[in-house]
């Protein structure tokens, strides 16, 4: 009887310990994991769920802060930190329960996102080409204070909270599964500011920008809440990726981040939208500022890489892509026209990407004083016999690659003729030589799917392809 008595007390003890660890149960949101980066010169916020109403404390950093959940869900905010290279433990405990985080460190956090060319990684991935020198970048890629958090391809019909992932530290051992370009963008970056980086790796091929924008942002625009109630007929066309959902991606890879302070978007996408390229401009306008929105950020900057030349791409892309960060505060744009492939959509030339991204944060977000943009167009004046291009953003003067001669200009007339532009380039001005006995009335720049230019400025950056109608523009 008094071993059946003990057994029968063990077991007891047993069934409350479990009941009382399910009940006590303490969680974490998943980028709040070992290794995470947190971003610098903000206040933090901190969140999880837990089955227990007791009282919650997190530590980290000297901070100490308290509160009590609410239907089962906790928050916390620390106060901004300084960027940091050394590795610190966050404590999250209750009477019942703790966590610890290890390896944090504090420095700039980007967000990259977009499609297949984003999507990417650096390691082999057929029937796509390699990566230019892929094995190279890997074998020298150690870099601990790079840091990748990679979130699952999820189209979902309803907001997600957390994608349950973790964070990568970089090494020549795992490089080979983060972002090419998120990497060598975090990798100049980093090099550059001389803090820890870290990129939220968010991407999915063969998506359109109306995935990544949420619903109430498209219903807001009369033209695309017309194609959000016509979403099946219009996107069935071509190429589906597998789960499309109206919103999908929003819900399942843009959402669950809302809450964590980044600094900017890398945002590389456009192949989607080649064959509703004349509304592109208002689709991507609309989701910046609903990221912007919801990101509780009004001026987030955004990196946007302009789509390289393919058979397939029309100009009109690059036109929107253009405008938009002509329209817009604190966009960037990486103009692509001297990387791309006749024949393939995914260019493994990925290295100049990540470095000019770099050069754009450093320049337009990060405060230094340096050139970061290609020639831009500013204005123009007629005159007898030819029209005068005068740009901004030339450094020391416009030049062409190689100082070969000038190409991709082509004048328009009213009578429909058209001819390739006899140019004269002059510092910071472009002289259009036209025909005497018609009328011009437009002017275009690379404004084909390959275009053929080469139109940089001093400090070698392209000029994005543009067209300019005489009788509209000033």
């Amino acid at each position: 009887m008094k071993i059946k008595n003990c057994k029968t007390s063990f077991f007891t003890f047993i069934i409350v310990f479990i009941n009382l660890n399910i009940h006590a149960q303490l969680k974490i949101n998943s980028l709040f994991s070992d290794h995470m980066v947190l971003q610098q010169g903000v206040q933090i916020p901190v969140w999880g769920t837990t089955t227990d109403e007791e009282k919650i404390t997190v530590k980290f950093d000297g901070q100490e802060i308290t509160t009590v959940p609410h239907n089962g869900k906790w928050s916390v905010r620390l106060n901004s930190l300084k960027a940091s290279s050394n590795p610190r433990s966050l404590f999250i405990s209750t009477e019942k329960s703790s966590l610890e985080i290890k390896d944090i460190l504090v420095g700039e956090v980007w967000f990259c996102s977009g499609q297949s060319n984003m999507e990417r990684q650096l390691g082999l991935r057929p029937p796509q080409p390699p990566i230019t020198n892929w094995e190279k970048e890997r074998d020298k890629a150690n870099y601990p204070q790079i840091r990748e958090y990679y979130v699952p391809l999820n189209y979902s019909e309803k907001v997600v909270d957390d994608v349950q992932s973790n964070w990568e530290v970089c090494s020549p051992n795992t490089v080979s599964k983060f972002s090419a370009v998120g990497y060598f963008f975090a990798k100049h970056l980093h090099n550059d500011l001389k803090v820890p980086v870290g990129i939220i790796f968010s991407a999915f091929g063969g998506t359109p920008a109306e995935d990544w924008t949420s619903a109430s942002a498209m219903k807001e625009n009369p033209e695309l809440k017309e194609l959000l109630e016509n979403y099946s007929q219009i996107m069935g066309k071509g190429y589906r990726p597998r789960g499309q959902k109206p919103n999908g991606l929003y819900n399942g890879m843009v959402h669950p981040f809302l809450q964590y302070p980044i600094k900017g978007v890398a945002w590389y996408q456009g192949e989607s939208n080649v064959d509703r390229a004349n509304q592109y401009e208002t689709v991507l306008e609309t989701m910046i500022k609903n990221w912007r929105t919801d990101f509780h950020q009004k001026k987030l900057p955004f990196l946007i890489v302009q789509i390289a030349p393919h058979k397939d791409i029309k100009p009109e892309i690059r036109e929107a892509q253009f405008n938009v960060s002509q329209k817009l505060d604190n966009i960037a744009l990486i103009v692509t026209t001297d990387l791309g492939l006749p024949n393939q959509i995914h260019p493994p030339n990925k290295q100049p990407i990540g470095e000019r991204l770099a050069l754009a944060a450093r320049g337009m977000v990060y405060g230094e004083n340096i050139k970061y943009k290609g020639p831009v167009l500013d204005h123009y004046k007629v005159k007898t016999n030819k029209i005068v291009l005068y740009f901004s953003e030339t450094g020391n003067g416009l030049k062409t690659n190689k100082n070969t001669n000038l190409k991709g200009f082509e004048v328009i007339y009213a009578n429909g003729e058209k001819e390739l532009a006899n140019t004269i380039l002059k510092n910071n001005r472009i002289e259009i030589l036209l025909n005497p006995n018609l009328k011009p009335v437009e002017i275009k720049y690379g404004w084909a799917n390959i275009p053929d230019v080469n139109l940089i400025n001093s400090i070698n950056l392209p000029a994005s392809p543009f067209r300019v109608q005489l009788e509209k523009t000033k």
